[in-house]
């Protein structure tokens, strides 16, 4: 059974897009998860306690001090550029589908997202898509869905290439683990203005990063590829509907991996109630509906649901 959907989300105060071009990288740098960062390089405690484990502490805290010394030039010589990009739209599910519309004429449908719905059978857990996270358009209610997409590695390849042409491996990686970390914390400021400015629905949120990096937020910010839409190729919908390319310089491959590849999409979910969860595998009838909603074969969505596929 489907989650709840009732809204009691309040309008907006911003719809429609909002760039975010040469951010400030200092200020993103106060939201790096560094925890991540060690788990990047294969060391798996938890920051900072990782620096007094007996066995990882030294390499921790040596790795710590030389990505702050490279963070500190990436800041003070601009080795990088964030650029980004959020949006807000009016929005119904249908279905296993949302339908986006336009913030100007709520009957025009710029975009259709599709989401597969989780099949378990567990005692007392309801089998989540997230498309019940948004009013039902049955419900005569018009609810809300956002979407972003960021990057912070914009001038990387330019300076990963200087290091690998002076041998100069371990700086190369370096770069990379922190371009990817930016991104990831550019999209927590990003999500924290989101929040708080342009759908404003927790004005007076008043979180420290490391509760941000636990969630403690209200609603939930899914990305394509992840467990609750296992599918790469929703991140084309994402694109389409901000027009990310043209505004970012942020491009999708044909596999769809994102250029540069320090970025990161994904949709914003506002409900109270919204939580992250896995589809688990799909069966064959549901990957048939899934191709039928998207308007593609059905081997082209088997193609990109291979991971979770159960048959």
């Amino acid at each position: 059974m489907p989650a709840g959907k009732m809204n009691n989300i309040s309008g907006p105060a911003k719809t429609g897009k909002t760039l975010f071009i040469d951010y400030p990288l200092g200020e993103i740098a106060d939201y790096i998860n560094w925890t991540y960062f060690f788990h990047e390089w294969r060391l798996n405690g938890k920051y900072p306690s990782v620096f007094i484990d007996p066995l990882m502490g030294k390499e921790a805290a040596e790795l710590y001090d030389n990505a702050q010394q490279m963070l500190e030039r990436i800041i003070s010589e601009k080795w990088l550029t964030a650029n980004g990009i959020a949006g807000i739209f009016p929005s119904n599910s249908i279905g296993d589908d949302i339908e986006v519309y336009s913030p100007e004429d709520k009957d025009k449908t710029l975009i259709t997202f599709h989401f597969l719905r989780n099949q378990q059978s567990i005692k007392d857990t309801p089998n989540y898509c997230l498309a019940d996270f948004v009013a039902p358009q049955d419900s005569g209610i018009t609810d809300y869905i956002g979407c972003f997409a960021v990057t912070a590695g914009t001038g990387m390849n330019v300076k990963v290439d200087e290091f690998n042409n002076a041998g100069d491996d371990y700086s190369a990686l370096m770069l990379k683990i922190l371009g990817n970390r930016l991104a990831e914390a550019f999209a927590e400021v990003v999500h924290l203005k989101v929040r708080r400015e342009l759908w404003a629905y927790v004005k007076d949120e008043d979180l420290s990063p490391e509760e941000l990096f636990l969630g403690k937020y209200r609603g939930i910010r899914p990305a394509p590829g992840y467990p609750a839409c296992p599918d790469h190729s929703a991140k084309a919908e994402i694109f389409s509907l901000l027009e990310v390319t043209e505004n970012t310089g942020i491009s999708l491959t044909e596999t769809f991996m994102m250029n540069p590849a320090a970025s990161v999409c994904g949709w914003y979910f506002a409900h109270p109630d919204a939580k992250y969860f896995s589809v688990g595998k799909v069966s064959k009838e549901q990957v048939a509906d899934y191709a039928r909603r998207k308007g593609i074969p059905a081997g082209e969505a088997e193609k990109w649901l291979f991971r979770v596929i159960a048959y």
